[in-house]
């Protein structure tokens, strides 16, 4: 709380400056990524593919990591063609004892990991509840889920041992409105807005974890879609009235990757054209 008697004397110069040289920089010095490496898990397409982008044209160098190495090394070319270093990595973020060689493949190219997005995710289509295996259950938590819990871990050790970092969780709208028929995702996905507070604590005050909750964007995922519903019900229901592109979710991923969230950790951003 604010003191009583310092809002009784407004100072009669401009404040001094208290955040130290970020203070004095412009937006797009606090944006610069240069000099550091980012790695972006599920980066072959859809999101992760723009944000791996997006994070090459703000000047890092980037790690792709899908399952498909071919994939990978599609949009790595994309990387490079932007002027910057990429590495393409084949992993499974669902399979815990892929990770640490994940981890190892980033150190072994660069020497260094400043940025961790924690987006490669799933979900499956099903009936009714009841005809959830376990199978199913495994696989989607797994990915969205236990990965990132692992991947973090692993990554959030090393950054802090190298002075600092920043980690990004990719979660979903569905977290915090679930529905029947994304129910393990959407559990697995409110585990990752937790996840991100808990790490935040676990690896600050030098490495910071932020998460940003992602609402319905228009990715290859909408193949599955009724889009002539989708289209009509956000007409409706949504402020922006539509889903969302996928470079439209670039400015969030970069402003937690850079300096220009220096005192944002913690914090759950959703980012869904306004559905209420």
């Amino acid at each position: 709380m604010w003191s009583s008697t310092w809002r009784k004397r407004p100072p009669t110069s401009p404040p001094p400056r208290v955040c130290g040289d970020l203070a004095v920089t412009t937006p797009s010095v606090r944006f610069d990524l240069s000099g550091r490496v980012a790695l972006v898990t599920g980066g072959s397409r859809g999101l992760g593919r723009a944000m791996a982008l997006g994070l090459a044209g703000a000047g890092a160098d980037v790690i792709i990591a899908s399952r498909k190495l071919e994939n990978c090394e599609a949009v790595a070319a994309e990387v490079e063609g932007l002027g910057r270093r990429a590495l393409a990595v084949a992993c499974n973020v669902g399979h815990w004892d892929e990770l640490d060689g994940l981890i190892d493949s980033a150190w072994s190219a660069f020497g260094r990991l400043d940025v961790l997005v924690n987006n490669a995710g799933m979900s499956l289509l099903y009936g009714d509840l009841a005809d959830v295996t376990e199978a199913m259950w495994d696989k989607v938590v797994d990915l969205n889920l236990k990965g990132p819990f692992h991947l973090s871990a692993l990554a959030g050790a090393k950054m802090v041992a190298a002075g600092g970092g920043s980690i990004v969780n990719i979660s979903s709208t569905g977290s915090i409105r679930p529905a029947p028929f994304m129910l393990p995702y959407d559990a697995a996905k409110a585990g990752l807005n937790a996840l991100t507070v808990g790490f935040a604590h676990a690896f600050g005050p030098t490495v910071r974890v932020n998460c940003i909750m992602a609402g319905p964007f228009l990715t290859d995922v909408t193949a599955a879609w009724d889009m002539e519903l989708f289209e009509a019900e956000a007409a409706k229901r949504h402020a922006l009235g539509r889903g969302g592109q996928p470079d439209e979710i670039v400015g969030a991923a970069l402003y937690f990757a850079s300096d220009a969230s220096s005192y944002t950790t913690g914090a759950v951003l959703r980012i869904d054209g306004g559905i209420p």
